[in-house]
């Protein structure tokens, strides 16, 4: 990561949604494009540390820990369905005062993503959208097992008995092999999982697993029927959601655009950070 976790959340900021504190970063030229980056689960907005400068020295760069996610609010006995990480988002644009966007989304902000696209008819109007490695086609994604467990009715305990060897465990499984998490980074990670006594709500955002076949003609069907550039760009070594994927994609979305990144697996922005940015800077100056 360029930026430490504690220069990270220094450099953020507080939006008030819903009576909770939601973590901001904002970066670049006001007058530049608006560039919205949506984390993954479980980790948060410094997923895009990495590519953070990079980004910001071209566009107006916009990012925030979801509900339930990082340095934002974590309130106990929330559902956290994906549409309310998407109204969070809207709110957040238009107090910005955002008329127009483009989403770069990882993971879990795949499907917040998704779920923009299918709203995408009135102001904050979204331009392109930019997927990195995440469960877009249920069928095609592979959950660890420790993700079944605590979307499953075991999950409160399996989130209380999680324990920072443990998640180091899971994410050296899912980074690829030529290059693991280094001790600084899943440390962390670890930080903004557990952030604000996180565990508590940890299996209650893991439900979001839940939602994607049931809203699948929704989410996949913003896909196939988008009017707007769409990339992926994927890390194939990715166990959850790589090669597969990556598949399922040309399959599905008529002409995909796709871009495979061998020997990369679930987090290309920290994994290969300058083939993201690569791979992202052509697909705006070929495609917006």
């Amino acid at each position: 990561m360029s930026d430490s976790l504690e220069q990270w959340r220094r450099g953020g900021a507080s939006f008030a949604w819903q009576g909770n504190d939601i973590f901001v970063r904002r970066a670049g030229a006001p007058s530049a494009p608006v560039l919205l980056l949506i984390h993954g689960f479980p980790t948060a907005s410094w997923d895009y540390a990495p590519i953070w400068a990079a980004l910001a020295a071209r566009w107006r760069v916009l990012t925030l820990d979801m509900l339930g996610f990082g340095f934002s609010a974590k309130p106990r006995g929330h559902t956290y369905p994906l549409a309310d990480q998407a109204d969070l988002i809207e709110a957040l644009l238009r107090a910005e005062s955002v008329t127009d966007y483009h989403v770069l989304a990882h993971d879990y902000g795949d499907t917040v993503a998704q779920e923009l696209l299918a709203r995408n008819s009135a102001a904050p109007k979204l331009h392109s959208v930019c997927l990195l490695n995440g469960g877009i086609f249920p069928e095609a994604h592979r959950p660890l097992l420790i993700q079944r467990l605590l979307s499953s009715a075991a999950g409160p305990l399996v989130a209380r008995l999680s324990t920072r060897a443990t998640f180091a465990v899971s994410m050296r499984r899912i980074f690829a092999s030529q290059r693991p998490p280094t001790p600084e980074e899943l440390a962390g990670l670890w930080t903004l999982v557990t952030h604000n006594n996180g565990r508590a709500v940890l299996a209650a955002v893991s439900r979001y697993r839940l939602e994607r076949q049931p809203r699948r003609p929704r989410w996949v069907g913003a896909l196939q029927t988008a009017q707007v550039p769409l990339r992926l760009i994927v890390g194939t070594e990715d166990p959850i959601a790589g090669a597969a994927m990556a598949d399922r994609y040309r399959q599905l979305v008529p002409r995909p655009d796709v871009v495979e990144l061998p020997g990369v697996g679930h987090y290309p922005q920290i994994e290969a950070p300058d083939q993201v940015l690569r791979a992202y800077e052509e697909f705006r100056a070929r495609r917006t």
